[in-house]
């Protein structure tokens, strides 16, 4: 087994079923205020450092907008993921196209996530350690596709809820894929980690997606580190 490159970003998605990929991770950022506050302690903060200089003191319109920023809404729904703010499709766009968005395992069906996942060249895995696998797990999100009744796409995120989230199982039903279905999971499964004020959130991918991944904010190798993992030694 050789090392492999690490990707980093303020943003992320992936997927992998070994070490033998490229590890994602991206810029620690800070978590974002929780849903329904203001940006008064931003305003606050810049009300004390630009306002020493007297440029907010003097600048009238600077500080009706300081005001204005402080009565708005605290984030959109993807802030801090994509440019916009806002998630490439939205839940209303998918919808009409007969894609239902989940992030819960309930109602989860694992024979057809188990389905998906040999679609993809993943293992089937027992259901019992899967259904234990994603009660462990974070953050997840599946799109059930409501004409065939099937799962045509999974990922998840494991991780100790505070600080780190490691992103897992990202796929998508082959007959589905270019449609931008994993940039709508990723997009969401990333802002319910960021929501939840998680800024360190790592990944595992094939070195033929890495691509896919650098639009989407993530380097490689920052700062020379390297992905490691634990090989046991073959008698």
């Amino acid at each position: 087994m050789t090392l492999t490159n690490m990707l980093i970003s303020h943003s992320n998605l992936g997927f992998c079923s070994d070490f033998s990929r490229p590890l994602l991770l991206p810029l620690l950022l800070p978590p974002p205020p929780p849903a329904g506050s203001s940006f008064q302690p931003f305003v606050s903060r810049l009300t004390s450092i630009v306002g020493s200089t007297g440029i907010l003191q003097n600048d009238r319109k600077l500080r009706q907008t300081c005001q204005v920023m402080a009565a708005a809404p605290s984030y959109s729904e993807a802030a801090g993921v994509t440019e916009s703010g806002m998630f490439s499709q939205s839940d209303d766009d998918l919808n009409s196209r007969g894609f239902e968005i989940h992030m819960s395992r309930d109602d989860i069906n694992l024979d057809k996530l188990n389905s998906l996942f040999v679609m993809v060249g993943f293992p089937r895995r027992e259901k019992g350690k899967l259904l234990r696998a994603l009660e462990h797990t974070v953050s997840l999100l599946w799109i059930h596709e409501k004409k065939s009744g099937s799962i045509i796409g999974f990922a998840r995120a494991t991780g100790d809820s505070i600080f780190n989230a490691i992103i897992w199982d990202v796929v998508v039903d082959p007959s589905y894929q270019g449609l931008g279905l994993g940039k709508v999971m990723m997009e969401r499964l990333i802002a319910d980690l960021v929501k939840r004020g998680i800024s360190n959130i790592a990944l595992y991918a094939e070195p033929n997606v890495v691509g896919f991944y650098q639009p989407l904010g993530f380097i490689s190798d920052p700062d020379g580190i390297r992905a490691m993992a634990y090989s046991r030694r073959r008698r």
